[in-house]
């Protein structure tokens, strides 16, 4: 067999182990195709990425770098250089080579996205939001919709059918912005989201129908549809003009009654806690919390009745708490994000990691404290600072320093508590 068929060979086959979850059998595979093909740029390109996934930077810039010696106008090693430096928040090289990958490349999207995180993260947000139309997360939504999609025409007397995008989240930061599409003129306006979140955002102003993934479509038709996520650019959305009125979500009356009866009348402060993601995040390992005794020097502030509203992944360790962890474990029992607004509209306070909790809460005006990792920041909760744009005066954020530790928070959050219960108790 000769050398390009070798290493063809085994690029395929890393290619599928990768695709598999063996990334340690796809970078064997990887390594033995460049034994074959050590002047392939694509070859070191992809080990690049695939080291890049592990966090193994340095040896994946080294990957970088010979791609680009072997093909210095190649649109995409600069993207994925860009997106190295992004991650790593070396942010003037990664802007630098974002915007070479673009100028050998206009219509590389993997680029124009990731300067648009780089953007948006710092406010830089008329650009930030053009560039973030580069993302594909709707192209599946896309090719089912028959009406043509919006792009800030008239809506007067016209019907809107807005699409989900991406996580839970998302759907609750977002959703703000139907009643402003409502004062355009819309006629009628659909919202199609995740099952779980349907039961919370009919009652939502400005929105006349809300649809799940698991339901149907209307068959009325619609004159356009537009994702989710482009309202911020249609609304021309600055630093200083996030429509950011809360609370602009509202649980229900009875089901608050209902989940008021499941907590003890103690006096105490409620605080409910959410300590991991969705584990199938890209970021989750960072952003979510090792295990729920992480927070365990918490328990030692006196007056203070912590609620798990853990769901999913970390749900276990609610359950098998130890004994000495003052934890009310309700987080299984909720069904929708409707359970969860009523149960958070009971407490005082909602500590989470970067998780859908942390826009309910903000959503229903309900304080909250959100951890931040240092490694892969999301966009939206800007580069520094304690604030939030988007949940003025009831978000605080705590972030990891760059040693990407939560010890340094977490004694950060139990000063924090201190305060909180003391004032409570002292008001």
């Amino acid at each position: 067999m000769e050398d390009s068929e070798a290493a063809q060979v085994h690029a395929d086959r890393a290619w599928a182990l990768d695709q598999s979850g063996d990334v340690g059998g796809a970078e064997r595979s990887y390594r033995a195709a460049l034994a074959h093909a050590p002047y392939s740029a694509t070859l070191h390109l992809n080990l690049g990425a695939l080291l890049a996934q592990q966090k193994r930077h340095g040896e994946a810039e080294a990957c970088y770098a010979a791609a680009l010696a072997l093909e210095p106008q190649s649109s995409a090693v600069w993207s994925n250089l860009g997106a190295l430096h992004l991650a790593l928040k070396n942010e003037d090289t990664a802007d630098a080579c974002l915007r070479q990958a673009m100028a050998l490349d206009a219509d590389n999207r993997r680029a124009r996205f990731n300067l648009a995180y780089l953007q948006l993260r710092h406010g830089h947000w008329e650009e930030g939001w053009a560039l973030f139309e580069a993302r594909d997360w709707y192209s599946a939504m896309e090719q089912h919709v028959t009406c043509p999609r919006w792009q800030g025409q008239s809506l007067q007397d016209q019907s809107l059918l807005v699409c989900f995008e991406a996580g839970h989240g998302d759907v609750i930061q977002f959703c703000r912005y139907l009643p402003l599409l409502k004062a355009r003129g819309a006629l009628h306006i659909t919202l199609l989201c995740h099952p779980a979140l349907t039961p919370l955002l009919r009652g939502l102003d400005g929105l006349d129908a809300v649809c799940g993934l698991d339901e149907a479509l209307p068959a009325t038709a619609f004159d356009y549809w537009m994702p989710l996520m482009s309202a911020p650019c249609h609304f021309a959305t600055r630093v200083d003009s996030v429509p950011a009125q809360l609370p602009y979500l509202h649980a229900d009356p009875e089901r608050v009654a209902r989940w008021s009866h499941r907590l003890p009348a103690t006096g105490q402060l409620r605080v409910g806690l959410v300590w991991k993601g969705n584990p199938d995040f890209e970021n989750d390992d960072q952003r979510s919390l090792p295990h729920l005794q992480t927070l365990a020097p918490l328990w030692q502030v006196p007056g203070v009745q912590f609620v798990s509203l853990q769901k999913g992944a970390g749900e276990d360790q609610a359950v098998a708490r130890r004994m000495e962890q003052p934890l009310l474990d309700l987080g299984g029992s909720m069904q929708n994000f409707a359970d969860a607004a009523a149960l958070i509209r009971c407490l005082d306070l909602v500590i989470t990691v970067d998780t859908a909790m942390a826009h309910l809460a903000g959503a229903l005006g309900k304080p909250c404290w959100l951890l931040l990792p240092w490694y892969m920041t999301d966009w939206r909760w800007g580069s520094e600072g304690a604030a939030s744009v988007w949940y003025p005066q009831v978000m605080r954020l705590f972030r990891q320093g760059a040693d990407a530790g939560w010890a340094p928070v977490i004694e950060k959050l139990v000063l924090a508590l201190l305060e909180r219960t003391k004032a409570q108790h002292n008001p």
